[in-house]
């Protein structure tokens, strides 16, 4: 037996005397579910899967890994989309799963907070909040699966960015285990604190590459009285941005959610889940799904919804629209919504694209892009949705009927140089809430400058020397 095995019997030893050996995972079938990503495209290789149960068990497995220098991959739900938290192919490091790190600590209704262990559950710290008769406002399409660390790692966004913002304006503190096995206790819930650098935000976006978030004091918000919902009809984008100006100058600040769904997006939906239904007798090219959260009562949200739809028929902003009249029609508008994603994988394979646009130049990237793919890419099918509010667009690239998934896959490559290069023409990102992972690695050297990448290095340089955080990630 090599030196090498023998040094790594003797870590997984030491983890084992640290964390118990139940949870110490070295048998492949044990395994899996850790290193397959979501979309079950990627398996990659690890010494073993760490399950640690608090913060202090991880920073004695981090400890370890640097006196054994053994890289980690921090991983919470499993349920990103750019292979963020898959270790690579050498086998050569471990991943630590957060998801025994699931206590909610603490709730101070009276300063709006909460404080969790990043591997809670987001639909948990939702229920916890509503318990409180509070609002944690993430929410995302894999909110039952993925957990707070991972949220915060990506600046995760998700619906309701236009009026809460996305994860990195929802905390307020966080706790993390540093690259050298030390904990940062920076759970403050303080809206105000003008110290310093702000390290929450080094850590929150870096995707586990500085350091490993174990907690964090989230905001919180009072529960609206009404939510109501409409789902309107549009014949082009430039319709819904029109809509959206109407919306924002109409409605406020009670303007919650504006997501924009393509036809063919809804109708692959219709397609999968039988069971939901068009409100809308005639097909119309885009929809929009709009909801807003009134803090007064749910007769002066619809009416504010109502005069709003009006004002934009009269206008013509839009061609027609129904508003979700009980709560369980809500949710089957909503689900028209959520649905898509999954839709889209029941379809076949696709070539995702989550992208950030100036709102106002969604209308000309979507019609050039359009139009280039078709000439480009005959007869592929462009499944395009997001939250327009925010100009996020999730603007994916199906393979043309009767045509092969795994042939069309291998056109990725020029498929994603044409839509990156129009999103970088029209100074948009090529991610606006997924992250870069291992998937956007290379992609992001062609559109950042190499002073801003080298800015990002030497951040990386500075807090993890040895390049044990999830290596190859992100930089």
């Amino acid at each position: 037996m090599s030196k090498h095995q023998l040094a790594n019997i003797d870590f997984l030893e030491a983890c084992t005397q640290v964390i118990g050996p139940d949870f110490v995972l070295t048998e492949e079938s044990a395994k899996q579910a850790y290193l397959m990503d979501w979309r079950k495209r990627y398996l990659g290789r690890a010494l073993a899967v760490l399950l640690p149960k608090s913060s202090t068990e991880v920073a004695s497995i981090v400890q370890l890994c640097v006196r054994h220098r053994i890289a980690c991959v921090p991983q919470g739900g499993n349920t990103g989309l750019v292979l963020g938290s898959i270790p690579d192919q050498s086998g050569a490091s471990v991943v630590i799963s957060l998801k025994r790190l699931n206590r909610i600590l603490s709730i101070d209704a009276s300063n709006n907070t909460i404080t969790v262990e990043a591997g809670c559950l987001l639909a948990d710290v939702q229920v916890a909040a509503t318990n409180q008769q509070r609002l944690f406002p993430l929410s995302l399409a894999s909110e039952g699966s993925c957990t707070i660390g991972g949220n915060l790692s990506t600046n995760a966004g998700g619906t309701a960015v236009l009026r809460y913002g996305n994860s990195r304006e929802l905390c307020l503190g966080l706790e993390v285990v540093t690259a050298q096995g030390e904990i940062w206790n920076g759970l403050r819930g303080l809206r105000k604190d003008n110290t310093g650098y702000d390290l929450r935000d080094l850590f929150i976006g870096a995707e586990g590459t500085l350091g490993i978030i174990t907690a964090a004091v989230l905001k919180l918000f009072p529960q609206p009285r009404a939510k109501i919902t409409a789902l309107v009809a549009l014949e082009n984008t430039q319709a819904a941005l029109n809509l959206l100006q109407l919306s924002q100058q109409s409605l406020g600040t009670t303007l919650t959610a504006f997501e924009l769904i393509s036809d063919f997006s809804l109708q692959l939906v219709l397609k999968h889940f039988p069971q939901l239904q068009s409100p809308f007798a005639d097909k119309h090219p885009y929809y929009a799904l709009l909801e807003i959260s009134d803090h007064e009562s749910e007769a002066h949200a619809i009416a504010l919804m109502e005069k709003t739809l009006e004002t934009a028929l009269t206008e013509n902003h839009i061609l027609n629209a129904v508003c979700a009249t009980s709560l369980n029609q809500s949710k089957n508008l909503w689900q028209l919504r959520e649905n898509i994603s999954e839709a889209q994988a029941k379809e076949g394979k696709n070539i995702k694209h989550d992208i950030s646009l100036p709102a106002s130049e969604i209308p000309r990237f979507i019609e050039t892009t359009d139009a280039q793919l078709h000439n480009t890419f005959a007869g592929c099918q462009i499944v395009c949705f997001g939250h327009l509010g925010d100009g996020n667009l999730h603007y994916n690239v199906s393979a043309p009927i009767g045509f092969n998934d795994e042939e069309f896959i291998l056109q990725q490559p020029a498929i994603n140089r044409l839509v990156h290069d129009n999103v970088h023409t029209l100074r948009g990102s090529i991610s606006a809430e997924h992250g870069l992972g291992m998937l956007k690695r290379e992609e992001i050297r062609l559109y950042k400058s190499e002073l801003e990448l080298s800015m990002m290095r030497a951040i990386k340089t500075a807090l993890d020397p040895q390049n044990l955080m999830n290596p190859g990630k992100l930089l």
